[in-house]
């Protein structure tokens, strides 16, 4: 099924916050649409937007957005991939936490090594549930699969959608959970065949498992493809629109 076309699109704009997103991938895919959209992070936009935000997206999350997109939470405490550090704390810290936290690490023995990988924990869970319960009528938080401890700490926590960038016409693998709360789940708008297992295409699909170990891995591993990104402007977009008819 191809993505509903601008001319699905209802006139009337929506206020939209892409939260946790340095890109502008996502901004600018609901902008093609005609939103107010403005982007968040505490780190600058990539394409030197002047309508991306520097902060904390908890922040802004009570200034009337008809739509909250948080893409990229830093929760990587949260993911299921990391819940074996919860019993074992690994011995040092990747780039994905700060310097200070990196060198305070270093000095912590075993316990005070795995306090702070369960103190880093409530911290994600904090983050999402502030997004994911914000006073916003339409919500999508993105994030890897969790682990029960994760769960268990996110309010009114429900099952996600699993969407890969191959259902929309980018050929890669990645799994991404979509947790939404007013939006429907999307719809694939131009899906891909994988390549078999063993392949150089199955190798250059799988590159963002694939990234080499530095400082900007994290940063290529959580870019949202434009594909995803268009399919969610589109398809919202226009169930919003349906969403505000039904209610006139």
């Amino acid at each position: 099924m191809i993505a509903p076309s601008r001319m699905d699109i209802h006139p009337a704009p929506m206020r939209v916050l892409i939260g946790c997103e340095t890109s502008g991938v996502v901004r600018r895919a609901f902008a093609a649409f005609g939103h107010d959209v403005w982007s968040v992070d505490v780190l600058p936009a990539e394409d030197g937007s002047n309508r991306h935000i520097i902060g904390d997206v908890r922040d802004y999350l009570a200034e009337g957005w008809d739509l909250l997109a948080v893409m990229h939470p830093p929760c990587t405490r949260l993911c299921n991939s990391g819940v074996r550090w919860l019993d074992e704390p690994p011995t040092k810290l990747n780039q994905n936490y700060s310097a200070v936290d990196i060198a305070a690490y270093a000095a912590m023995d075993r316990d005070a090594r795995l306090a702070f990988m369960w103190a880093k924990l409530d911290e994600g869970a904090a983050l999402f549930s502030d997004c994911w319960n914000a006073p916003v009528e339409r919500v999508c938080v993105e994030n890897p699969v969790m682990h029960r401890h994760a769960r268990e700490r996110i309010r009114n926590w429900v099952k996600p959608q699993t969407v890969q960038p191959w259902w929309f016409g980018d050929p890669a693998f990645k799994a991404t959970g979509l947790y939404l709360r007013g939006l429907p789940p999307l719809v694939p708008t131009r899906k891909l065949t994988p390549p078999a297992r063993g392949t150089q295409e199955h190798k250059a699909w799988s590159q963002v498992h694939r990234a080499s170990p530095g400082p900007d891995r994290w940063k290529d591993r959580s870019r949202t493809y434009e594909g995803l990104a268009a399919a969610m402007a589109a398809q919202w977009s226009t169930a919003a629109a349906r969403q505000v008819e039904a209610a006139e």
